[in-house]
């Protein structure tokens, strides 16, 4: 299982890339279109995505009776929620695809932006943390990247594929759970660094009065 997650993963990087490298802007932005029209809906029950979420899909990941595999769940969800988040802005110019930025780290960011909503942002990301199902999972996620989406922050979705991918196994959520919260509280070097700084120029100020 891990082999498709990954798959999934990179299976979602290249379409990505392919958006944000296509020269016809048109087309773009259709695709784009036809994606969001395809939040909360079941994998492949659109057939104007069948060439977005299902061509060159890897066969390990895909289905062979009429309930779509773990990886196709993976793929659609993450795609199409791509597109709500690049909704308004330029592949190019401004993708909101970025590697590294995860989950707890993008929510840690909109709340240095916003401040003074934290307590609706910290509501928003437990409920998509302590959701019960796939189905509730990915609709609380959809709350809380349009959030993102008003800040401008970034995610990366190839990561977002394999969360996704995972919590869909019952035993491997609090696995999940447990990394975004690791990222949401981790403090970087730089972070440090500043942290110290501040304490340093505390202390001289003291010193000096």
């Amino acid at each position: 299982m891990a082999g498709e997650a990954k798959q999934a993963s990179t299976f979602v990087k290249h379409k990505i890339i392919r958006i944000a490298e296509s020269k016809n802007e048109s087309a773009v932005k259709a695709t784009l279109a036809r994606l969001r029209r395809g939040i909360g809906k079941t994998p492949g029950s659109l057939p104007d995505l069948w060439e977005i979420t299902l061509s060159d899909l890897p066969e390990a990941l895909q289905g062979i009776g009429e309930e779509p595999t773990h990886g196709e769940w993976a793929v659609h969800t993450a795609l199409t929620l791509y597109a709500l988040h690049q909704q308004g802005r330029d592949p190019k110019k401004q993708s909101m695809n970025r590697e590294g930025e995860f989950l707890g780290t993008a929510v840690r960011r909109l709340l240095e932006y916003d401040k003074n909503n934290e307590d609706a942002v910290m509501r928003r990301f437990h409920a998509v943390a302590v959701s019960d199902s796939f189905e509730r999972f990915s609709w609380q996620l959809r709350g809380l990247i349009l959030l993102i989406r008003a800040k401008d922050i970034p995610l990366d979705y190839p990561a977002l594929t394999q969360d996704l991918y995972w919590f869909q196994f019952p035993d491997r959520r609090d696995g999940i759970r447990l990394k975004w919260g690791q990222d949401f509280y981790r403090v970087t070097r730089n972070e440090e660094m500043s942290s110290e700084g501040s304490i340093k120029e505390k202390e001289n100020h003291k010193s000096g009065e």
